[in-house]
């Protein structure tokens, strides 16, 4: 695992979200589109996290188009390990 890689992705999750907590606690207006877009954002860096988690340096600079839409799918649920228990 690409620890580089991982804690990139789960950093930029985390600000999101942080990000968005502030904003829907702070604006009574903030709508269901807005939500929509951040945790589309989140969710992105969550999945390639996961995704990309093997991944070499090398390879996270020079992310192509196609990597970067394979990285960004929702992984399958068999891929969890407390799914198994």
């Amino acid at each position: 695992m690409n620890r580089h890689v991982v804690l990139f992705h789960l950093k930029e999750a985390a600000e999101e979200l942080e990000k968005t907590i502030e904003e829907m606690a702070d604006n009574p207006k903030f709508s269901e589109v807005e939500f929509g877009i951040a945790m589309g954002h989140a969710y992105h860096h969550l999945n390639t996290a996961w995704n990309g988690r093997n991944q070499t340096n090398k390879q996270f600079s020079a992310c192509t188009e196609r990597d970067f839409d394979r990285f960004r799918r929702f992984p399958k649920e068999a891929e969890f390990i407390y799914l198994d228990a």
